[in-house]
This record gives structure tokens, C-alpha cells and sequence, in this order.
């Protein structure tokens, strides 16, 4: 009888988990896949990161707003109908390739409607960790650990996956697997049966902008969570484009998709190292020098890597950026989780998901640009170097210390 309880208890959390598997599948799949067909189109950089750039709008102006839909109707609901809706709009692009030219205008119209629904899914479940951690007895360090893990697992299969059904495919027909995962993940969400915890809410909830703009309010009062944000916009800012246009171009150039895969698959399956080492890590260093680890670490592996070494030192080099990478994520959540209230939580990590796609959409059209005018080495490595400056700037800044307080 004992051991049908621990299962019961467990059970959510590992339907919660299947459920983040075949979703970040699905979205890192497509964080392949768009950028490659842009540059199928037109042959262009600047074209793919206006693309990437333009399909981030949705997701800056309307992720506020999915916070509050979070933490007002549900974070199992929510799971639920972003993944689903957001499988039945990848399946736009094979039907609008099949039946018409797949265009620019539209390659960005079906990304805008995708992009507008997709981070519901992963936020709401990010807010739902600890519903289904503390019935399964787990420390926060742990269930967030386990979760990054998984999620980096996903995310180490998809580009992988995405490549080589390109290479054999096409890349239009990609998208019915890519619809297929993220359909699967809100199925498996429909299955999660967890008392979600609710705080009292004291602020005005007939007004939905004031709601929503809660989040915000409690980033800028909580030093420990606005220096992770200052750190994960860094990273967005300067990082991200060099996965989503940078190396698309170098490999599109070489005509490999399988080498791009293989990078980008070498730095996830590493951060899931990075990600369930996550609380034993903690028991030997404060959260403070995780980050300073972290943010560090990864801008001294790219250094390297914007020489463009041959495809075995790629790899290498992308795997400890990963390791790097990889305890990254847990320690946000984490911290997100012990110092914001229950009803506050889907908006703040809401804004998370803001910074990430507000974060390219600043930098991700001038990076392309300047790969076609300078080439892909010369600004691989003043993105490096800009990001080794931000780690040194987020490591000796005086909030730093409000992670451990």
C-alpha cells in the first residue's frame, strides 16, 4: 500500500516532466528549423534574424499577460491549451508550403501566431514545480534540478532530430514532427493531478494591465532575482544570436544542417550534467558563485570557438559551454520559487520569458546584418568578447550577494 502512495505522490511530477520533454522537443526543433528555412528563401543572415527578430514580438508584449492567464485561470490548465494550440499552428508551415510558396511574410506571420501561445507552456510549468515537487518529498534544489535536466535533454535530442529530418525531409515538413511534440506535451499535461497552491491576492484583480504589471514590480524589489535577469538578458542578448543566426550561416554555408545539430546537441546533452548536478553543486558552493561559474564559463568557451576550429573542437568547446550552461536555469528557478508567492509567480517567470525573446529581438537583426557584411568569425568574436564582459560585470556586481541572503 505504502509503495501505491509514493507512486501516486510521484506521479505528477513525472507526467509534469514528460509533458516538458516533448515540449522542449518541439520548440527546439523549431529553434532550428525556422532559421534554416528563411535562409532557404532568401540566402541571407540578415533575412533569418529579422525572422527570429520578428517572431520575439508576440512573446515581448504578450508574455506579461500569459503570466497572468498562469496565475489567474490555472498553471495545469495553461499548460494544456498553449501546447496544443501551438502544435496545430506549426502545422501551418508543411500545409502553407504544400499548398502555396512558403514566403518570408508568411514564414514570420505563422512564427508571430506560434510564438504568441508556445511560452505559456513552459512558463506555466515552471510555476507548477513546486505543486508536484512537494508531494513527492523533493527539495526545491532538487525537483528544479531534475526538470532543467530533462529540459536539456529535450533540447539536446531536437536540434539533433530537426537536422537530420531536414537532410531527409525537407525542412517544411519538418514542422508535422515539431506539431507532434508540442500536441503531445498538452496531452500528457491533461494528466497532471495537482493541488496547485494559491497566496491571497491583494492587488486589484478587475484590472487585467495592473495585474500583469505586478511582475515587474516585484523584479525591481527583489535584488536576487533582478541580478538573474540582468544576467539571463546578457546572455540573450548577445549569446543567443549566435545559435540562431551566427552558426546557421556558417554551417548553411558549408551545406551541413548534421554539423549545426551536432554543436548545439554537444552543449545541451552537457548542461544536462550541468542541470542534475545542480544540488550537488549547492552543497559546495553558494548560489552566488554558481552564477558567477556559469556566466563565466560560457563566455570563455566561446572565445575559442569563434575562431571556427574544426567540427571536433567544436563540439568540445560547445560541451563546456554546456556543462557551464547547465545549473544556469535550476538556480533561477529556484530562487524565483522560495522568494515570490504562489499567486505572483507565473508573471515573474513570465518576465523570464520575456527577457529571453526581448533579448534577441534587440540584437538579432543587427547581428545578421553584420554577418553578411564582416563574416561569421569577425563578429562570433566580439560576441564572445561581449560576453565574457557582461559575466565579468554580473560577477562583481554589489547584488551578487543578494542571491545567499
Amino acid at each position: 500500500m505504502s509503495e501505491v502512495i509514493v507512486q501516486r505522490k510521484l506521479a505528477p511530477f513525472i507526467i509534469m516532466q514528460l509533458s516538458s520533454v516533448a515540449s522542449v522537443i518541439s520548440g527546439s526543433m523549431t529553434f532550428i528549423a525556422i532559421p534554416w528555412i528563411a535562409l532557404e528563401i532568401t540566402g541571407s543572415a540578415t533575412s533569418a534574424g529579422l525572422v527570429v527578430a520578428s517572431t520575439a514580438i508576440p512573446t515581448l508584449l504578450l508574455a506579461p499577460f500569459l503570466g497572468s492567464f498562469i496565475d489567474k485561470f490555472g498553471r495545469q490548465k495553461t499548460a494544456v491549451g498553449a501546447e496544443i494550440i501551438a502544435g496545430f499552428v506549426a502545422l501551418l508551415i508543411p500545409i502553407v508550403s504544400g499548398l502555396w510558396q512558403l514566403t518570408i511574410p508568411a514564414l514570420i506571420a505563422i512564427g508571430i501566431m506560434k510564438a504568441a501561445v508556445t511560452p505559456g507552456g513552459s512558463t506555466a510549468r515552471k510555476s507548477l514545480i513546486p505543486d508536484v515537487a512537494k508531494p513527492a518529498g523533493m527539495t526545491l534544489d532538487r525537483a528544479n534540478s531534475i526538470h532543467e535536466g530533462l529540459f536539456a535533454s529535450g533540447f539536446a535530442v531536437g536540434p539533433a532530430l530537426a537536422t537530420f529530418l531536414i537532410a531527409s525531409i525537407g525542412s517544411a515538413n519538418t514542422f508535422f514532427v515539431i506539431a507532434g511534440f508540442a500536441i503531445l506535451s498538452g496531452l500528457f499535461a491533461i494528466f497532471i493531478r495537482a493541488q496547485e497552491q494559491h497566496d491571497e491576492v491583494k492587488e486589484d484583480e478587475g484590472n487585467l494591465f495592473v495585474f500583469a504589471m505586478q511582475g515587474f514590480k516585484v523584479l525591481f524589489s527583489n535584488p536576487a532575482i533582478f541580478i538573474m535577469m540582468a544576467a539571463i538578458m546578457a546572455l540573450a542578448v548577445i549569446y543567443l544570436p549566435t545559435e540562431m543566426v551566427v552558426l546557421p550561416a556558417y554551417y548553411n554555408a558549408l551545406e551541413d544542417p548534421e554539423g549545426l545539430g551536432a554543436a548545439i546537441s554537444a552543449a545541451a546533452f552537457a548542461s544536462v550534467f550541468g542541470a542534475l548536478g545542480f544540488e550537488w553543486i549547492h552543497k559546495r558552493l553558494s548560489y552566488a558563485n554558481i552564477l558567477r561559474v556559469g556566466i563565466l564559463g560560457i563566455g570563455l568557451s566561446m572565445l575559442p570557438m569563434s575562431t571556427l576550429p574544426d567540427q571536433w573542437a567544436m563540439v568540445t568547446f560547445f560541451f563546456t559551454l554546456g556543462l557551464a550552461w547547465g545549473p544556469l536555469l535550476p538556480l533561477l528557478n529556484t530562487v524565483i520559487q522560495e522568494r515570490i508567492p504562489a499567486d505572483k509567480r507565473g508573471r515573474v517567470f513570465a518576465l523570464e520569458m520575456t527577457v529571453w525573446n526581448a533579448g534577441p529581438l534587440i540584437s538579432m537583426v543587427a547581428v545578421g546584418a553584420a554577418v553578411d557584411a564582416y563574416g561569421v568569425g569577425a563578429v562570433y568574436t566580439v560576441l564572445a568578447v561581449g560576453v565574457l564582459i557582461a559575466g565579468v560585470f554580473v560577477s562583481f556586481n554589489k547584488y551578487i550577494k543578494e542571491l545567499d541572503v
